[in-house]
């Protein structure tokens, strides 16, 4: 046979098999898409001298340091047991501040690392107490100021730092209502939080000897969130939606609490976050989600480099994540929903940019898919949004589905970027559903108040209804279809194979709320502040005891049909394992241990941290998917 006909006879037999294989793309290793990151978190010392980050020692996340003196890079940490957190900072006079949660043993601890001479020295370590940076500040170099819950595990107490000496004195003794602060960019805190569990009240002081008094007071429905003092008067900037539906960016008078102007506002979504620079008092821009990331700029010389680094990254987010003290280098961060990300460093006197390191070089956007932004009208007229992920392949139509609703609800959304398990999925032929549900944040206040005592009602009519969409325009086979949600979303899981068989194969969740009466009972004290706001917005236990019973998942064990697959931390503070230990043998009693599976790892929290335990779960996913959703291929 000629050579030329034996070519095309192949490429025929070629074609007919990956038409009739539309899912069997080249599969990328679970291990590519979960692994630590190649290089994470950088910052920069505010005096220019050094670039630091966290990179894999041992599967762990460790600190290294470059010099952008002479190049040379080193390890500053070697941790083989627990991994450096990602919230730590530099202070002015060359120490980095970093924290280790020794999750096995409930234990956190604070480091300061001396870069000159690369010493690390324990600094406060801590047995069941959360721990938070507040402020650094140049008059003090040696001073930080830090949150922390060591009087009273209920209440955060402010306090100052010494971070050569380790001498911790009291700054703020909480009375036991206040729930957030705002330090000047000296240390000083003349703003701060309180709460009922129901109202906000923002409390103003003028100076440190004088009493904080209320100035503005909401309840739930509304917010104000300060940002800094304007450095004029007693004014400071916040993001409010009190008399809005969409949060804007205002200007308050700290005297009386009155707002004094409009900074900026979005017609069409929450504006969300603000970049402001203590360094110089300024104002940058503001940043909101209107199906892709948005923002709007308050500086012209800020503007400036943004234009000139995204002249260069076309299509790409670009941000500004760190900067020195004299603003000359700035670290940048840019992403895609293909690429997790890269890091720069840009020198604005040069306009010079140099490539610092990928967040993950194994993925290969190329080889990723489109995250597109979508919406359906609910069963009762509400515009629901959301983003569909679809395979790679000419196929549109008929494919499996994952729905992927997210935690929360009330504090959380799905945005447009890199979601590492949302590509994971496409990649073995999953179409991928995320659904902004009401109650969800970013699309003002109506939005977000009309989930308020829905969650069990209209929030998971939002999902079903959102799963019928995809049936009626012929995204999703009607046969294939699971549910996979974390927290809020594994409720939202458990709900939809409980109340809705028909509609879903199977269901994967994490860290999952499975009683209301518990989670709400046995939050941490540290979340006592917020079980108020709780019983408005979800539920009483008293008054609401039947609807709270007729949603929680772990009285309805008679209804799960479907396969489960389970993932909890056993350091979850939000979770009782022995009722969910419970739970699931109920399942596996009822529909057999292959049929429910369930991971319980111990040296663990909410999210699972650990790479071997990261990599387990997702083979497992994959493992369960394919048995459970390829019924019909």
């Amino acid at each position: 046979m000629p050579r030329y006909f034996r070519i095309l006879i192949f490429a025929a037999f070629a074609g007919m098999f990956f038409a009739c294989n539309p899912h069997k793309t080249s599969q990328i290793p679970v291990s590519d898409f979960f692994k630590i990151a190649d290089k994470s978190t950088f910052r920069i010392s505010p005096d220019g001298k050094y670039i630091s980050y966290l990179k894999a020692y041992n599967k762990k996340e460790n600190l290294f340091i470059k010099s952008l003196v002479d190049g040379k890079e080193q390890a500053a940490t070697s941790f083989t047991d627990y991994p450096v957190r990602g919230d730590y900072f530099w202070t002015y006079n060359n120490q980095i501040v970093f924290f280790q949660d020794l999750i096995g043993d409930d234990v956190l601890k604070l480091y300061t690392l001396d870069v000159p001479s690369m010493s690390v020295k324990n600094i406060l370590s801590q047995t069941k107490v959360r721990i938070a940076l507040l402020n650094r500040n140049k008059q003090e170099p040696d001073v930080i100021t830090i949150r922390m819950n060591k009087r009273d595990p209920a209440n955060f107490d402010i306090y100052r730092l010494n971070i050569r000496t380790g001498g911790l004195t009291p700054y703020l003794v909480n009375p036991g209502n206040l729930t957030e602060w705002y330090p000047d960019a000296d240390g000083k805190i003349r703003l701060v939080t309180s709460s009922d569990g129901v109202n906000k009240t923002i409390l103003f002081r003028p100076k440190e000897s004088a009493p904080f008094r209320p100035i503005i007071e909401n309840n739930f429905k509304t917010s104000v969130r300060p940002i800094a003092f304007t450095g004029e008067k007693n004014n400071f900037y916040a993001l409010s939606n009190v008399d809005r539906d969409k949060t804007a960016l205002v200007e308050i008078n700290a005297e009386n609490g009155k707002e004094t102007k409009i900074v900026y506002a979005c017609t069409n979504a929450d504006i969300q976050d603000v970049d402001y620079t203590r360094n110089k008092n300024r104002l940058e821009l503001a940043r909101w989600e209107a199906a892709k990331p948005q923002k709007h700029f308050l500086d012209q010389s800020i503007k400036n480099i943004y234009d000139k680094v995204s002249s260069q990254f076309k299509g790409n987010v670009v941000n500004i994540i760190d900067r020195d003290s004299a603003e000359n280098k700035f670290i940048i961060n840019i992403y895609t929903d293909k690429n997790p990300g890269e890091y720069y460093l840009y020198e604005n006197t040069t306009g010079k940019l140099s490539k610092l390191g990928d967040i993950n070089s194994s993925i290969k956007p190329e080889q990723l898919c489109t995250m597109q932004p979508v919406s359906f009208k609910a069963s009762d007229g509400m515009v629901i949004n959301g983003y569909l992920t679809l395979p790679k392949g000419s196929k549109t139509t008929d494919l499996p589905v994952v729905i992927m609703p997210h935690d929360g609800p009330f504090n959380q959304s799905f945005w447009w970027g890199y979601y590492p398990e949302v590509q994971f999925l496409t990649n073995r032929g999953y179409a991928v559903f995320q659904i902004n549900f009401r109650g969800s944040t970013g699309y003002g206040k109506a939005f977000h108040n009309a989930g308020f005592k829905e969650v069990g009602g209209k929030i998971q009519q939002d999902i079903t209804d959102g799963v019928h969409w995809l049936i009626r325009n012929k995204t999703a086979d009607p046969k294939r279809i699971a549910i996979f949600g974390a927290g809020f979303g594994g409720f939202s899981a458990l709900y939809g194979v409980s109340f809705h068989p028909q509609l879903y194969n199977c269901a994967i969740v994490q860290h999952s709320l499975i009683n209301f009466f518990t989670y709400i009972k046995d939050a941490p004290p540290f979340y006592k502040p917020s079980v108020k706001m709780m019983y408005e917005m979800v539920g009483d236990p008293e008054t609401d005891a039947s609807q709270l019973r007729a949603i929680s998942p772990v009285f309805h064990t008679d209804k799960i049909k479907a396969p489960l697959l389970i993932f909890q931390g056993a350091k979850d503070d939000r979770a009782n394992i022995s009722e969910l230990n419970q739970f699931v043998r109920e399942l596996q009693k009822q529909n057999g241990n292959e049929n429910a599976k369930y991971f319980l790892k111990s040296n663990e929290r909410t999210v699972f941290r650990s790479q071997d335990n990261r990599m387990e779960m997702y083979t497992q996913i994959e493992k369960f998917l394919d048995k459970n959703m390829r019924v019909n291929e």
